[in-house]
């Protein structure tokens, strides 16, 4: 998806989906087109879980079937099914990279999968899906060390907020799953509820 893409949809959704999102909806925070300011009609409950649901699906870059498929296992939890989904998704091979500050974007953490940058527990993985359990290890592979990309990330990653349940050694280029995420310790701002709602009608 091209970078204006990328900000259109974001300012359509309300979240900052990449870096450059985020600076232009500090200037800009309508929603884009000719009567973006003029939209303030409080909308209908259902406009509200569709629009979870699509901000949802644009943090994890996901297809609809994709998500889906997490929202049904969600609901064979025992526990809270918007806290069961949010955890599926936060356990991603792609979304440990980008919360742990190794791609500054969620597409550049898949893209950094799908060319074999990086390992589990010592084996290379090139599938953005691949779910970590407690204890796994996600790492750079050796020769992968020297990434531009990864290396500035990891430089510019100090205002990068770590959630709790990963812990990461910058040195070694490594990161580990400690703990099952909770949902106050989740960095996902929107209110799951609707997104249950709207499956579940």
């Amino acid at each position: 998806m091209p970078a204006p893409a990328k900000v259109k949809i974001s300012r359509a959704l309300g979240i900052a989906l990449t870096p450059k999102a985020a600076r232009i909806m500090e200037r800009r925070s309508f929603t884009p087109g000719q009567h973006g300011l003029a939209r303030k009609k409080s909308p209908s409950t259902y406009k509200m879980q569709l629009m979870e649901k699509q901000r949802l699906k644009a943090m994890y870059n996901l297809p609809e079937g994709q998500l889906r498929h997490y929202y049904q296992r969600a609901t064979q939890s025992h526990e809270s099914t918007g806290t069961a989904l949010l955890a599926f998704l936060e356990m991603r091979a792609d979304a440990a990279i980008y919360r742990m500050g190794f791609a500054r974007t969620i597409y550049a953490a898949r893209q950094y999968i799908a060319h074999r940058h990086f390992a589990i527990n010592g084996t290379r993985i090139q599938t953005p899906s691949h779910a970590l359990k407690v204890g796994d290890v996600i790492s750079v592979i050796e020769k992968s060390k020297n990434h531009p990309q990864m290396v500035e990330s990891l430089t510019h990653s100090g205002s990068v907020v770590v959630p709790e349940y990963y812990e990461i050694n910058k040195v070694k280029m490594e990161g580990r799953l400690i703990a099952k995420p909770l949902r106050d310790q989740m960095p996902v701002k929107l209110v799951e509820q609707h997104i249950v709602e709207y499956y579940s009608r």
